[in-house]
C-alpha cells in the first residue's frame, strides 16, 4: 500500500468516526429533547441546525468523505489483495450508500420539508412529532450505523494488511 493511502485511510477512519459521532448525539439525545421542547421550539432549533450545518467543519468532512470513499472502494477493489482489499473496499461503499446515500434520499427531503413549514401552524407540529423526529431518527440511526461499521471495517483492513507486512521471525 503506497504511503499515501495508508495515510488517506487513517484519516478516512477519523473522519468517518467523528461523522459518526455527530449522528449519534442527534439519535441518542438531540432528537428525544428537541422533541420535548415546549410548543414549536422543537422545529424552530432543528430549522436552525439545518441551516447552520452548511456553514461548518462537519459539511465539509461529510461531503468530502463521500467522494473520498468512492476512491477508497475503488482502491480496496482494484489495487488491493484479498482478504484486506475487501473490508476496506466494503467500508468506502458502505460510507457512501449507508450515510451519503441515506442522507439525499431520506433526511435532506424531510430537512426540505420542515424548512418550508410555517412554526406556528398545527399542521406543523403534527408533521414534527408524528413523522419527522420518528422517521428522521431512524434514518439517521441508520447513518450512524453506517460509519461506524465503516470505521471499522477500514481499521480491520488496515490491521489485516500491517499483520501480514510484518510477520515474526
Amino acid at each position: 500500500m503506497s504511503t499515501i493511502f495508508f495515510f488517506l485511510i487513517l484519516f478516512a477512519v477519523l473522519a468517518y468516526a467523528l461523522v459518526g459521532g455527530v449522528f449519534l448525539a442527534f439519535s441518542d439525545f438531540i432528537m428525544r429533547s428537541l422533541a420535548l421542547t415546549s410548543g414549536h421550539g422543537g422545529v424552530e432549533a432543528m430549522q436552525t441546525i439545518n441551516r447552520e450545518v452548511f456553514r461548518w467543519v462537519f459539511m465539509t468532512l461529510f461531503l468530502g468523505m463521500a467522494a473520498i470513499s468512492l476512491i477508497i472502494a475503488g482502491y480496496g477493489a482494484f489495487a488491493l489483495a484479498a482478504p484486506a482489499g475487501t473490508p476496506i473496499m466494503l467500508a468506502g461503499l458502505i460510507y457512501f450508500v449507508g450515510c451519503f446515500g441515506v442522507t439525499v434520499l431520506f433526511n435532506v427531503p424531510m430537512n426540505e420539508a420542515l424548512a418550508g413549514m410555517e412554526m406556528s401552524s398545527d399542521i406543523t407540529g403534527e408533521y414534527w412529532m408524528q413523522t419527522y423526529v420518528p422517521r428522521w431518527t431512524f434514518w439517521n440511526s441508520v447513518r450512524t450505523i453506517a460509519c461506524v461499521i465503516s470505521a471499522a471495517l477500514l481499521l480491520f483492513g488496515l490491521l489485516w494488511m500491517v499483520q501480514n507486512q510484518t510477520q515474526p521471525v
